[in-house]
């Protein structure tokens, strides 16, 4: 197994398109199918409940959100809203609205930085606080997303998900699907989103109701918050033969072994010390 989170974006894009090739076809064969909550709540009740609350909360933040953006402003400039296209309910993609916290510095081949290299010091307390996020409760009350309901994923995440998986489409995403119990740990890609499925075989008003303290649990609890806003499972790049999910940190090598073949590196050390030197050779430019 090997590391490939110093990738780019796009190599990481590729060796995922050689995992989904050999793999997805035979593991959408196996996996359990997905039966999808269908009631009157789940078709008006819910969504009734997120125009009124949205709307009540997008009154209130009012202030904190103007306030947000005059910092937002003196610490990177304009523009001070980050746009970014995610995937919704029946894979519509919706465009998402936060407060930038992170400056836009690309490496040589003009891809973005690491968010690690990129967040500022106010950009890091508003993602640990969740504040950049109070923007979505446009979001909600367009009807792009809903209070709860499982977090909206980007765009390429769509076609390395499962058939399974893929179930997540079939409702609105959410501000936050905590699990219905508390855990000890930060979840996996593969514990978040088997726990998004739970909600989408299993949604209903009181289901909602104990989500909602439970994520009123998590926004005062500063360790269960400082554990997401350092999270560092690696992203997902597809599966494995079993259905378990392939990490950027922990890839097969013969499929690091194609991608270094196919480009002449060496070996993945090659390819990483490559690609941080172009990255280098931008900054300088």
């Amino acid at each position: 197994m090997q590391d490939i989170t110093e990738l780019s974006k796009s190599q990481k894009a590729e060796i995922a398109s050689y995992i989904a090739r050999d793999n997805l076809a035979i593991v959408n064969a196996k996996v359990k199918q997905v039966t999808v909550k269908d009631t009157f709540y789940t078709r008006y009740g819910k969504r009734a409940i997120d125009i009124v609350i949205s709307l009540f909360a997008l009154i209130v933040t009012l202030p904190i959100n103007f306030f947000i953006a005059i910092i937002t402003f003196f610490d990177v400039g304009s523009p001070i809203i980050f746009k970014q296209h995610r995937v919704g309910r029946n894979e519509k993609i919706f465009t998402i609205y936060k407060f930038r916290n992170m400056t836009n510095e690309t490496d040589a081949n003009g891809e973005l930085l690491p968010p690690s290299e990129r967040v500022t010091k106010w950009g890091n307390f508003v993602r640990k606080t969740s504040l950049d996020e109070l923007l979505n409760f446009v979001s909600i009350l367009n009807g792009s997303m809903s209070i709860i309901g499982p977090r909206p994923l980007l765009e390429y995440y769509a076609e390395r998900l499962n058939v399974r998986h893929k179930k997540i489409y079939a409702v609105r995403p959410g501000l936050e699907c905590p699990t219905l119990n508390k855990v000890d740990h930060t979840l996996s890609w593969q514990e978040r989103l088997e726990n998004y499925i739970w909600y989408v075989e299993n949604c209903s008003f009181w289901i909602d109701v104990k989500l909602a303290f439970r994520i009123v649990q998590i926004a005062f609890d500063r360790k269960s918050t400082a554990q997401r806003a350092d999270a560092s499972h690696g992203g997902l790049l597809g599966y494995d033969l079993e259905g378990n999910v392939i990490y950027t940190k922990s890839v097969p090598d013969h499929f690091v072994e194609e991608f270094c073949k196919k480009h002449g590196y060496k070996n993945l050390e090659d390819a990483v010390s490559i690609r941080i030197k172009d990255a280098n050779k931008g900054k300088n430019i």
